[in-house]
């Protein structure tokens, strides 16, 4: 049973941002792996603009984890002094790549992923839908933990992994890949925290549309 008190089949329903969203690209400007990576790990209480802002000299400077094995914490602080949380970060990545070495060594599993410092089951859920690798949860960034209760998908909750556990519970595992991506693209374009309810394509199945504004 769903929020409305009825079964409903969320495949079906979320359609239309399925299939507007379907395979768009995340927001971060990335270009392989390696750069998705150590952006991922950046923008954790950070805007993406603000990582894009600060990309391309970063990798101009360490284009490979290789190069970024071999430098140091006070040569790689200059570089990310604009990202909140940056001191942490910065020893977060080196260890990665000290631990790594080689782009050809992300982890492409959940497991593998998870286990890099600074790396949770967002990030990893977003490294592995970028990368086009088998899915194994669904992204819920902070767009999704807003915007999927307010649906009526799941029950409110400020704990990302939660709201993952409770989406997994009720959405196929056939669309796990696309959905949470979908539903973050709704929630940054249109579903804001003032939602734009009359430009929404789920004003029919939204919850907060029937309860507040119908």
């Amino acid at each position: 049973m769903d929020l409305f008190g009825e079964t409903l089949n969320w495949e079906d329903k979320l359609k239309p941002i399925l299939k507007k969203y379907k395979g768009k690209k995340h927001p971060l400007n990335y270009h392989n792996t390696y750069q998705l990576l150590v952006m991922v790990i950046l923008s954790a209480q950070d805007s993406d603009a603000n990582i894009n802002n600060i990309a391309s000299i970063l990798f101009e400077k360490y284009p490979t984890l290789n190069s970024l094995s071999k430098t140091n914490f006070e040569e790689l602080i200059p570089y990310i002094s604009k990202v909140r949380n940056y001191t942490t970060k910065a020893k977060w990545i080196l260890e990665i790549a000290e631990t790594i070495q080689f782009d050809k060594n992300i982890p492409s599993t959940m497991s593998g992923l998870t286990a890099l410092k600074g790396v949770g089951r967002k990030s990893a859920n977003v490294i592995l839908r970028e990368t086009h690798k088998p899915t194994e949860g669904i992204i819920a960034d902070l767009h999704v933990i807003r915007v999927a209760p307010r649906i009526g998908i799941i029950k409110d909750s400020k704990d990302g992994n939660k709201i993952e556990k409770d989406l997994m519970q009720v959405i196929p595992k056939n669309i796990w890949s696309e959905i949470g991506m979908a539903i973050s693209f709704l929630g940054r374009e249109t579903c804001r925290p003032k939602p734009k309810c009359n430009e929404c394509l789920l004003t029919n199945i939204c919850l907060y549309y029937a309860k507040e504004i119908k």
